[in-house]
């Protein structure tokens, strides 16, 4: 089982950006999708954005068009969340996770980091 860790997160001003981190244990990270999830307290978590294990392809929620971008780096057994123009609607626990496909669907996930809190103040 690939375990992953996360990193990046923090306060940040309204306007401003961060980059979140991945790091997987194991080589055969680069053979999953990774997917990146988010969850406000209180609620369900929800899609981010996702990329494929050949890093070809990427999807995002349509909050995060034009906005965020997620890449990987398989030979640091990394994957990113850059997210810019961040506000204060984006104060929430952000998850990757890695899976067969790139999917939107959390339950299809199959191993997942322990979340990464982002603050955002106004």
């Amino acid at each position: 089982q690939v375990q992953l860790v996360e990193s990046g997160g923090g306060l940040v001003q309204a306007g401003g950006s961060l980059r979140l981190s991945c790091a997987a244990s194991a080589r055969t990270f680069r053979n999953y999708a990774v997917g990146w999830f988010r969850q406000a307290p209180g609620k369900e978590r929800e899609f981010v954005a996702s990329i494929s294990w050949s890093g070809g392809a990427t999807s995002y929620a349509d909050s995060g068009l034009g906005r965020f971008a997620t890449s990987r780096d398989d030979a640091k057994n990394m994957s990113y969340l850059q997210m810019n123009s961040l506000n204060p609607e984006y104060t929430v626990v952000y998850y990757c996770a890695g899976g067969n496909s790139p999917d939107r669907d959390e339950s299809q996930y199959d191993f997942w980091g322990q979340g990464n809190q982002v603050t955002v103040s106004s």
